[in-house]
C-alpha cells in the first residue's frame, strides 16, 4: 500500500496544536482544585487556548467518576469538581487537531493505583508506535500492560471496551479509523497519519451505556433551512464558526445568544444537530482516562501532546 507523505505545513500545524495542548494540560494540573465550579475550569481552559492563538477542537470534557465522557458545563452550571475528574482537551491549529486527556484524583488518593495503571498502559503504547505499524498492535500493548499491572499489584482493573482511540483529520476529530484499546484482528496499517490513543480504565466491568445529553452538540447537516429569523441567526453562527466540529451552549451564550435550550432542542428534533450523550460505566464504577496524540509522518514518530 502506498501512503502520501504528509506536507510540512500540516505537520507543523499538528505539532503547534500539540505543544499548546501540552501547555494546557500543565495548567490544568496546577489549576484544578476540589470544589471548584466546573464552569470556572471550562472557561479558564477556553481562555488559555485562545491566548495561545488556537481554538478548541471540541468543548473540554469534564466528566466525574462513573461518567466517562461527554459532559461540558454551560454558564449556569453549578456542578463542582470532585471525585475522579477526567479532563479531555482538544486544540485546533489551522484545522489540525491535538486531542489529549488527563485524570485528576480529587479524593485525596483513593484512585492512586487506577491512575498509575492508566498512565502505564498509555506509556506502553508510546513505546511501540512506529511507521507502518498494524492497528491491532495498539490494543495488544494496552491489554498486555494492564494484565501485567493487575498481576503484579493484585488489582482487577478493566478496560472500558466501548471507548476507543481514533484517527484525526482536518477539522475532524473522528476521521474514520477506530483504534480499540484491546486485542483485535485489525491489520490496518497506520502510516502518514495522526491519531489519538485514549485508554479508559475502571474498577467495574468496563461496559458503558448512554445517558442524557451532556451539553456537547454538533451539526448533522449544513445548510438546513429554518423559518424563524433568530434560529437562522444562531444556525448561521454555528455553521460559520464550528462547521461540523462539536460546540457547546456556553460558546453561544458568550456570543450573546439566548433561549438556547429551546432553539437547540428544536434543531435536534429537526435532525439539524445532535447532542452527544453522557457515557456512563454500567456498574457506576469510577472511570479514568489518559490520552495522547500521535503523528506518524515521513518516517518519523511524534507524540505531539506529551
Amino acid at each position: 500500500m502506498l501512503f502520501c507523505l504528509m506536507d510540512d505545513s500540516v505537520i507543523d500545524s499538528y505539532v503547534r496544536a500539540g505543544n499548546i495542548a501540552r501547555e494546557i494540560k500543565k495548567f490544568v494540573e496546577n489549576f484544578v482544585k476540589k470544589d471548584m465550579k466546573l464552569i470556572d475550569i471550562a472557561l479558564a481552559i477556553d481562555d488559555k487556548i485562545a491566548k495561545f492563538g488556537a481554538t478548541p477542537a471540541f468543548p473540554v470534557n469534564l466528566s466525574i467518576d462513573e461518567v466517562a465522557a461527554h459532559f461540558t458545563p454551560d454558564l449556569s452550571c453549578e456542578k463542582k469538581a470532585g471525585g475522579l475528574l477526567k479532563v479531555d482537551i482538544g486544540v485546533c491549529v489551522d484545522g489540525y487537531i491535538a486531542d489529549t486527556a488527563i485524570s485528576i484524583d480529587l479524593t485525596g488518593g483513593e484512585h492512586k493505583h487506577l491512575l498509575e495503571a492508566n498512565r502505564l498502559v498509555l506509556s506502553n503504547v508510546e513505546k511501540i508506535v512506529k511507521p507502518k505499524m498494524k492497528l491491532n498492535e495498539v490494543g495488544i500493548a494496552v491489554e498486555e500492560a494492564l494484565l501485567k499491572f493487575n498481576s503484579d499489584n493484585g488489582t482487577n482493573f478493566s478496560i472500558v471496551r466501548g471507548l476507543c482511540g481514533h484517527s484525526l483529520g482536518k477539522d475532524t476529530i473522528h476521521a474514520g479509523i477506530t483504534i480499540p484499546n484491546y486485542k483485535n484482528p485489525s491489520e490496518t496499517i497506520l502510516d502518514e497519519i495522526a491519531f489519538a490513543v485514549e485508554p479508559f480504565l475502571t474498577y467495574g466491568r468496563g461496559e458503558i451505556y448512554e445517558g442524557a445529553g451532556g451539553g456537547i452538540f454538533a451539526l448533522s447537516k449544513v445548510g438546513a433551512k429554518v423559518r424563524d429569523s433568530y434560529s437562522r441567526e444562531i444556525l448561521a453562527f454555528i455553521e460559520e464558526n464550528y462547521k461540523t466540529r462539536p460546540f457547546c451552549t456556553r460558546w453561544l451564550e458568550k456570543a450573546g445568544f439566548r433561549k438556547l435550550r429551546f432553539v437547540l432542542s428544536i434543531f435536534e428534533k429537526q435532525g439539524i444537530l445532535k447532542q452527544y450523550p453522557l457515557l456512563i460505566e454500567k456498574t457506576k464504577s469510577a472511570v479514568s482516562q489518559f490520552e495522547n496524540t500521535f503523528l506518524i509522518a515521513n518516517g518519523n514518530i511524534l507524540i505531539t501532546t506529551r
